[in-house]
């Protein structure tokens, strides 16, 4: 298809996507909402200073980390697997609408919610605690997209072995929500104990959250943050690879 013909059914179909999540209750509350909750809570809660900023600021930029796995891994995840097994992705695959298309909507109607998100939050955060905005506004946006795309990857990968649409939020929620507490997207980790700050150090949040709290906190540019984001760029390829290989159209049998 010529790609004159493809950005109207791209146009379109993302559309169609952003008119389905907003009128859906559940996700808007679990994808979009929830984070912005979260903060309020925590920055409510928690008091002090983390490296001579207040608390509520590592709590905004921890947040911001976590709503990019929330959104884009967690959100994606459970989205693809309720449509596979309701039979939407093998319909969507009878279609004029060709594939790459439809995945490539999908996954703009993801980063386009969680970029009201991270709004949100760096609002919120402004208006209601005095935290301050981001100094480098461009590094913190080129490190969530990388985030977003990581972790989508990481989201299609996942739903290719999640095995039925009851169960779905259930393994994203058993994922997610341990991963955010080692990886500090709930308050610092200084405290921990040696075990757990070595297993986050595996895991791809943890250094996402990373980069984001040394631009936004420590004023760095994104090229400061480069070897934090190769690792979560190289869970993105491991998660690309994965999906390439196991990601299914049709419902899964039995």
């Amino acid at each position: 298809m010529r790609a004159g013909g493809s950005a109207p059914l791209f146009a379109h179909q993302l559309r169609s996507e952003q008119l389905l999540f907003w009128r859906s209750r559940e996700a808007a509350v679990f994808v979009f909402l929830f984070p912005v909750l979260l903060f309020l809570l925590l920055a409510t809660v928690y008091g002090g200073t983390y490296r001579g900023h207040a608390l509520s600021e590592y709590l905004v930029a921890a947040l911001l980390g976590y709503g990019t796995a929330n959104t884009a891994f967690g959100g994606l995840a459970i989205t693809l697997v309720l449509r596979r097994e309701s039979g939407l992705l093998k319909r969507i695959r009878g279609t004029p609408l060709p594939p790459s298309t439809y995945l490539a909507a999908v996954l703009a109607s993801t980063l386009a919610v969680f970029a009201l998100q991270a709004v949100g939050l760096l609002t919120l955060g402004r208006v209601a605690f005095g935290a301050t905005l981001p100094s480098r506004l461009l590094s913190l946006a080129a490190t969530l997209v990388i985030g977003a795309l990581a972790f989508a990857a990481l989201g299609a990968a996942l739903a290719s072995f999640i095995r039925s649409a009851e169960g779905a939020s259930a393994v994203v929620n058993v994922i997610i929500l341990p991963m955010t507490f080692l990886s500090g997207g709930f308050g610092p980790t200084r405290h921990y104990p040696e075990v757990l700050r070595v297993l986050a150090a595996v895991l791809p949040l943890k250094h996402l959250i990373d980069a984001v709290i040394g631009i936004y906190l420590d004023r760095e540019h994104v090229w400061e943050q480069r070897w934090a984001l190769a690792i979560v760029v190289a869970w993105g390829v491991f998660g690309a690879v994965v999906a390439a290989r196991r990601f299914r159209w049709e419902p899964r049998q039995g």
